[in-house]
């Protein structure tokens, strides 16, 4: 397949056009690549380490959550040079989705992870500029079954700040940094928030506000988007696909 068919197609199929997102996110192609499209590598980040990985294994394609791009530096200086020498050297192509990515209702990481955990995503949440990322469906199981289940589903553990009932009736779900997000689920009538990560004041605002809240990473919840979008094209296109593994355990 051709790079360019391929990136116009996600480019509708995500809305990386129509879709907010933050200051260097550069949602879309962010290296265009030189040869036709074979393997398609998903990673959620790119990093050095994924770079040189893709490389080894033959990827033209590199679809990743976290792009190149995030602060306004554009010197081929540093780290930012040896990334650019393997994306030269190798002719691969780059394409970032951000929160395109998050939000989408079929390959999204929300709602990846809600199906993941046995639900049919229910209703949006999450906003963030008008977008609603997340998702958030009824439940009536115990708070540790829920626990276990995530930890399954992330294949590690979960950090609880155990502000809410035990017995949990209302899940909201936003993957990565969604910790911010606490005071949205109270006002929701949310009693357990699920995402990876949030900074310290999030402590006092579950126990406060009276949400659970499970930390689950922010890496382990955003590897179901980049997956899924992979096997979207392998289906569409009839082509090869790896998932690069680089966890941060954050």
């Amino acid at each position: 397949m051709k790079g360019e068919d391929i990136f116009g197609y996600l480019d509708r199929y995500l809305d990386t056009a129509g879709t907010p997102d933050y200051p260097g996110a550069e949602n879309g192609v962010q290296v265009e690549g030189r040869r036709p499209v074979r393997l398609v590598g998903a990673a959620v980040d790119a990093s050095e380490r994924i770079l040189l990985e893709a490389e080894e294994k033959g990827v033209d394609l590199l679809l990743v959550h976290h792009g190149l791009f995030w602060d306004r530096e554009r010197k081929l200086t540093g780290r930012r040079y040896r990334k650019a020498e393997i994306l030269m050297r190798s002719g691969m192509a780059v394409y970032g989705a951000h929160l395109p990515l998050d939000a989408h209702p079929e390959v999204g990481n929300c709602a990846v992870m809600v199906r993941e955990l046995g639900w049919e995503p229910e209703a949006r949440f999450g906003s963030w500029e008008g977008l609603e990322i997340g998702w958030q469906v009824e439940a009536r199981l115990p708070l540790n079954d829920l626990i276990s289940r995530v930890e399954s589903v992330v294949q590690g553990p979960v950090q609880l700040l155990p502000g809410g009932p035990e017995e949990v009736r209302r899940i909201g779900l936003v993957t990565g940094g969604g910790g911010s997000f606490i005071g949205e689920a109270a006002e929701a009538g949310i009693d357990t928030l699920v995402t990876g990560e949030g900074a310290h004041h999030t402590y006092l605002d579950a126990m406060e506000l009276g949400v659970n809240v499970l930390y689950a990473g922010h890496y382990a919840t955003e590897t179901f988007g980049v997956r899924a979008l992979a096997a979207h094209l392998a289906e569409r296109y009839d082509i090869q696909t790896v998932f690069l593994d680089d966890p941060s355990r954050l």
